[in-house]
């Protein structure tokens, strides 16, 4: 038993570019598209995702540094450091309860896809971590596998569930046929947006407000296309974090690239994964009628597009300041900066790409994200601890926007306390 939960993990260990390959070969070969369409539609997908990793990373290598230039240049002082996804995703593989996690949230995914709970087979097996940190605070909160196991099997169904209702959304927004997107903190931060986005569209005056990347595009020429916009925003940060011309410069055309790299990369995952996707609807079709298939996939997929990274970019800095000004606020805003892109994904669908309407839904989810993280800070810190995380200096505590500031976390941490509390 040892052996296989070594097996697993170190599967596991090898991220997504490795696993998303081997599961779309297997699916494909169960989907009667043959071993080497199969074979070739892994191998473009997982180069797809190592082109959309490279370029997530020059976002990550540089807007991390210039977020914490900003915490020094503004003296911001917090207690609790934000660790970042990355280390939320360690803490929850390295729980006790993540290796049997794995093979039980897989099989309620096909047993709802039998029952037609859901239209989406989440094939992004990397992402399951967000299902296993839900488990891992059931444990953490109570002790008790039983409730780890409840609080990450309810995770899921919800993200399915979310998945399914914004499949149409991002499809037709980001051009994702077939696909549907069951990130877990994408799916928990899209209910609050889309709410709020859908209030501000109602308040007079500011609904009358639009700018998307088009519209930009149409009234500045080339100082409104993507990689522009990217670097302008990129030298408004370099600014804030008080950079020399140099650094400026630097963050700027990084910036520039992402924007223009980011849905390049997607195109060539979207190749691997049309014959694919094609071929599993046409299975699912023929035995289950007109029944709608979704192939899940990272939301990666959706944080290359303009408006996605424009609005991300001007959140950073907001987010910032509201750690700065909003009262009973702890959490330090830093190691999830850069992955706001993934949680105000579905609101820009849902908002049809407008910057400004996206950036006052953000500002909310932010601030209301920034207040659960707080709570969730003491047992965050546990199981960072659990993975032999120790916080940096001048930090007395730990928590993460992506799961301490996540809803469907925090709320799985309320349903545990209670359930403590009960038995």
């Amino acid at each position: 038993m040892d052996s296989l939960l070594s097996g697993i993990q170190y599967v596991l260990n090898l991220g997504p570019t490795v696993i998303l390959p081997i599961a779309i070969l297997v699916i494909g070969l169960l989907f009667g598209t043959g071993f080497k369409n199969s074979f070739k539609s892994g191998i473009t997908i997982g180069i797809g995702f190592v082109g959309v990793n490279l370029v997530i990373g020059v976002l990550v290598d540089n807007l991390g540094p210039a977020a914490q230039q900003m915490v020094e240049r503004f003296g911001l002082h917090l207690t609790v450091m934000d660790a970042g996804w990355p280390a939320a995703a360690a803490a929850s593989w390295a729980s006790p309860v993540a290796a049997i996690l794995i093979p039980i949230c897989l099989v309620v995914n096909v047993i709802l896809l039998l029952l037609k709970g859901t239209k989406t087979l989440d094939i992004d097996i990397w992402n399951y971590w967000h299902f296993i940190a839900a488990g891992a605070t059931g444990y953490v909160v109570t002790g008790s596998w039983w409730i780890a196991i409840l609080c990450a099997v309810i995770y899921e169904i919800i993200v399915l569930k979310i998945a399914d209702w914004t499949a149409p959304l991002i499809q037709k927004y980001f051009g994702l046929e077939g696909i549907s997107l069951p990130t877990g903190s994408t799916a928990a931060f899209g209910p609050i947006g889309i709410l709020v986005g859908w209030l501000i569209t109602k308040i007079p005056g500011i609904n009358k407000l639009h700018a998307d990347p088009e519209s930009i595009q149409k009234r500045f020429g080339i100082f409104g296309e993507p990689m522009m916009m990217g670097l302008i925003l990129g030298v408004v940060i370099g600014l804030l974090a008080g950079y020399d011309a140099g650094g400026v410069a630097k963050i700027g055309i990084s910036m520039a690239a992402v924007m223009l790299l980011m849905p390049r990369m997607v195109k060539i995952l979207m190749e691997g994964l049309i014959p694919i996707s094609e071929a599993a609807r046409t299975f699912l079709q023929k035995r289950y009628g007109d029944r709608d298939i979704y192939i899940g996939l990272d939301a990666a997929l959706s944080v290359g597009h303009p408006s996605v990274m424009a609005t991300a970019l001007i959140l950073v800095p907001i987010t910032l300041f509201l750690a700065v000004i909003l009262p009973g606020n702890k959490v330090l805003p830093f190691g999830d900066l850069a992955t706001i892109p993934f949680y105000i994904a579905f609101v820009v669908a849902f908002l049809r790409g407008n910057i400004i309407h996206s950036v006052l839904a953000g500002t909310v989810m932010v601030a209301l994200s920034l207040y659960m993280a707080t709570n969730f800070a003491p047992v965050h810190t546990l199981m960072m601890q659990g993975a032999q995380f120790t916080a940096p200096d001048g930090a007395t505590q730990l928590s993460s926007l992506d799961l301490g500031g996540n809803l469907l976390n925090w709320l799985i941490l309320k349903f545990s306390q209670a359930m403590h509390a009960i038995f």
